[in-house]
Parts: C-alpha cells; sequence; structure tokens
C-alpha cells in the first residue's frame, strides 16, 4: 500500500480522534501509568485499549507484555511512543532488578516499535521484512503518528530493530521461545510462544473482540496464519490487540470477520456496487460485539477494494 493512501487513511482517523483528558491537560503532563498484569510465571503484560490511536490514550491501543527468565528480561514489542518505551523499562524495574535481555518486534505497525528508542542498550529483534518495511516506511508511520497523538511522541525518532530472526527456538534461563515466522495480517508477522508456559503472543495475527486493521493485509494468507495458530498447543493466547484468553475463542472470531469481509467485498464489485456503496453495507449482528467496527470496516474497504476490483473485473483492451 503507498504511503500517500496510508496517510490520508490514518488523517482520516484523527478527525475522529479524542482530544487529551482535561486532568491530564491541566496537569501539564502525560503518562501512559502503565501497569503490568501477571498473567503466567514470569509473565507480564501491559494491557491497552481497544480503541483507535487517540490524544486521550497516547496511541496505547496494544498489549506489550514482557518474560522475566533465570538469564534476563524478555521484552515483547516497546509500544507507540519513545515515551512509553521510557515508561515500560520503569514498569519493568519495579517488577524485577534483571538486566533486559532482548526485545522482540512482531511487526511493522506503529504501536509495537516506536519505543525501540528506549531500549537503545539492548539487542532489538525482528523479522528481515519488518526490518525493510520500517527502513522504507518508518518516517511516514513516524509522520502520522506525530499528527495523530501530538505530545505523546515528543522526542521518538525511528530506531530500526537491529538484530534480524527467523523461525527458531531460543532458550533463555528456564523459558524456550519458539520464533514463528508467518505472513498475511503484514508482510512480516512474528509470533511468539513460551513452550514453558503455553502462552502465545500472536502480534497481529490475532485480534480479540476488537476489530481486524488491514493497512498491509493480504485476506487469502491471513487465513493460513490463523491455520497455523490453530495448530499449535497453547494455554494462553495473548493477541496484541484486545481481551487475553485462555482458548481459541478469537482465532475463529478473527477468521469469521476476514472471511465475511473478503467475501462481502467481492460480492460487492460483482454485483456492480462502487466503493462509497459498499462502505455504507450492513453489518451482521454477530460483529457488533467488536468495538470501533464501523470505522475499521471503512478502512478495511479503502485498503482492499482497489485489489478485489482489479482481480475481480474483466481487464477490456
Amino acid at each position: 500500500m503507498s504511503m500517500p493512501l496510508l496517510r490520508r487513511l490514518v488523517l482520516t482517523a484523527a478527525l475522529t480522534a479524542g482530544l487529551m483528558s482535561g486532568a491530564a491537560q491541566a496537569a501539564g503532563t502525560l503518562t501512559y501509568d502503565l501497569k503490568p498484569t501477571r498473567i503466567a510465571s514470569d509473565t507480564y503484560v501491559f494491557e491497552g485499549s481497544t480503541k483507535h490511536f487517540t490524544r486521550a490514550n497516547g496511541g496505547n491501543i496494544l498489549n506489550s507484555g514482557f518474560i522475566v527468565t533465570a538469564d534476563g528480561v524478555i521484552v515483547i514489542q516497546t509500544g507507540p511512543s519513545r515515551r512509553y518505551g521510557e515508561e515500560m523499562r520503569a514498569a519493568i524495574r519495579k517488577v524485577t532488578e534483571k538486566p533486559i535481555r532482548k526485545v522482540f518486534i512482531s511487526n511493522l505497525h506503529p504501536d509495537y516499535w516506536l519505543g525501540n528508542q528506549a531500549f537503545a542498550d539492548v539487542p532489538v529483534a525482528a523479522l528481515p521484512g519488518t526490518i525493510a518495511g520500517i527502513q522504507e516506511e518508518g518516517n511516514g508511520i513516524a509522520e502520522n503518528m506525530y499528527r495523530l497523538v501530538g505530545d505523546w511522541m515528543r522526542g521518538t525518532e525511528v530506531t530500526l530493530p537491529n538484530e534480524p530472526v527467523y523461525g527458531s527456538t531460543v532458550k533463555f534461563g528456564d523459558h524456550r521461545l519458539r520464533l514463528i515466522p508467518l505472513s498475511g495480517h503484514t508482510a512480516a508477522d512474528l509470533m511468539i510462544l513460551d513452550e514453558s508456559t503455553g502462552v502465545l503472543f500472536t502480534g497481529g495475527v490475532v485480534f480479540c473482540d476488537r476489530t481486524p486493521t488491514t493497512p498491509h493485509a493480504t485476506v487469502a494468507d491471513w487465513l493460513k496464519e490463523l491455520d497455523a495458530v490453530d495448530a499449535l498447543d497453547i494455554r494462553l493466547l495473548v493477541p496484541n490487540h484486545g481481551h487475553i484468553r485462555p482458548d481459541k475463542a478469537c482465532v475463529a472470531q478473527t477468521r469469521d470477520w476476514l472471511t465475511w469481509l473478503d467475501g462481502t467485498l467481492r460480492q460487492a464489485v460483482s454485483s456492480g456496487l462502487d466503493m462509497a456503496e459498499a462502505l455504507e453495507l450492513p453489518i451482521p449482528e454477530r460483529f457488533q460485539v467488536l468495538d470501533v467496527l464501523r470505522e475499521e470496516y471503512r478502512r478495511s474497504v479503502a485498503h482492499l477494494w482497489p485489489k478485489i476490483e482489479q482481480e475481480s473485473l474483466p481487464r477490456v483492451n
């Protein structure tokens, strides 16, 4: 997807974004107030909002996390800004004095990696495709976040992951982490399964009670990613967006949404509808549990419609 279109879509979101809370504004300070929740042995998550990026939430719409191993701390995602990354490190320090050994980034979307500056002294690992994507689009992504969340981004600069990783199993202390490379939600999606606890950090592959986002998605490949999740033996599923669950119900929920979305848009094209008409199509009642439903549906129409239209309509020479 081209950056001009991505900028337009993100700026459209900015028009509907909420303003900074009056209390925070009056105090003259901003804080994410990050509090880790222990979800399994040695494993913690900072639970984010299920809304859009806004000046009220500072872009904190993800579930970042960390694992305290005998060899040190493993961090998963660094958040949407330098401020978030710094607050994350401070919150981790309250849990353990152990050093941070490594950071893993799951994809190129802004809330996953814009806190990297706070971890400049640590190896920051990502799939090669994620590193390449940030190299290509990172400046534009950061610029859009400055427009969306304003002062929360102060001092944030694009900081690339500095260690490419591939599919493998790595051991830190008594925790064995299986690194699972996939593509579909973006061109490079990293899932992390802690085989010691059964906790799966899905990155952006699974959404739970939050409408999936599609700016870099290929739906057919994303559905294959969900098949890969279904094949795993897990005890707890941590989506990057939405609620943590002890089952795979949200794998089915994400699959249901993507299947309906793709089928509906293809049917709309074949029926002769234009994109403006597709934007207003009804959404089935079963999806009303998904947060930011209509807004993300409209964004997905804008993201997916041109390619579906090109694939579906015959070329006339």
